[in-house]
Parts: C-alpha cells; sequence; structure tokens
C-alpha cells in the first residue's frame, strides 16, 4: 500500500501552481466580431484570451503593421545589391581572362566596352542609392 501512495502522484500532468478557474462569456454581432478580429489581429498577441485580458486590464497593447511593399523594395534591393557584387566579380575574372588569352591590342579594345558598361552600371547604382535614401527620407523606419 505504500508503494502505490509513493507512485500515485507521478502520473498526469503536472498541476500548474496558479489555476485559471475563473470563466466569462459573451457574444457578438458579425460587425462586432469583425472589429474584434481586425483588433486581435493588429495587436500580435498568440490567443485571443490573452488579447482580451490585455484589453480588460489596461496593458500596454502593441500594434505592429508591417507595410508589404516596404518588404517587397528592402527585399529586392538586398538582392540586387548582391547581383551587383557578382557583377564585380565577374568583371575581375573577365580582365584576366583578356589579360591572359588575347593580345594588347585586341584586349584593350574589349577592355574598353567593358569600360563603357561599368560607367554605365556606376550611373545605374547611383540612381539606386539615390532611390533608397528618396525612399528612407519618404518612409522613416520606427
Amino acid at each position: 500500500m505504500d508503494s502505490q501512495k509513493k507512485y500515485s502522484n507521478n502520473h498526469g500532468r503536472k498541476p500548474k501552481p496558479d489555476k485559471m478557474r475563473h470563466r466569462y462569456v459573451f457574444r457578438l454581432d458579425d460587425e462586432d466580431n469583425a472589429r474584434f478580429l481586425a483588433l486581435f489581429d493588429e495587436s500580435g498577441k498568440a490567443t485571443r484570451a490573452e488579447f482580451i485580458v490585455s484589453a480588460l486590464f489596461g496593458r500596454e497593447i502593441k500594434v505592429v503593421k508591417l507595410d508589404k511593399g516596404t518588404q517587397d523594395f528592402y527585399m529586392r534591393l538586398t538582392s540586387f545589391h548582391s547581383q551587383f557584387r557578382s557583377i564585380g566579380v565577374n568583371y575581375n575574372q573577365c580582365v584576366r581572362a583578356l589579360k591572359s588569352n588575347f593580345s594588347e591590342k585586341k584586349a584593350l579594345a574589349f577592355l574598353y566596352k567593358l569600360e563603357q558598361h561599368t560607367l554605365e552600371l556606376v550611373e545605374l547604382s547611383k540612381q539606386i542609392s539615390a532611390l533608397a535614401e528618396e525612399f528612407q527620407t519618404k518612409y522613416p523606419v520606427r
């Protein structure tokens, strides 16, 4: 009998120190439910109960709005920057290949063309930097 008492408390779920025993129910019409769900989505809380408790007792409710356009712009700018870096790597490889595989005269002709395209890339890079700065001034990070 002592052995049964000894192991009887080791089964099942551990009891919580502060049980939430009180429950309240309320009903909403369609319009109020839509407003409630919109506020819940904006709050970023994990559960509706957590949201309701924070709203009732005046705890801080954080609303985080993500602008899809801003995220898209940032992602495209990041991918463009990585592509720009890969162009720099390819540029170095082209110069080495021109130097080792062609005569000096032919290599200079190709380097001239490469230089013209590089100048276009520099202008494009300046335009992108200007756009990024303009975007930051219009839509500052909060």
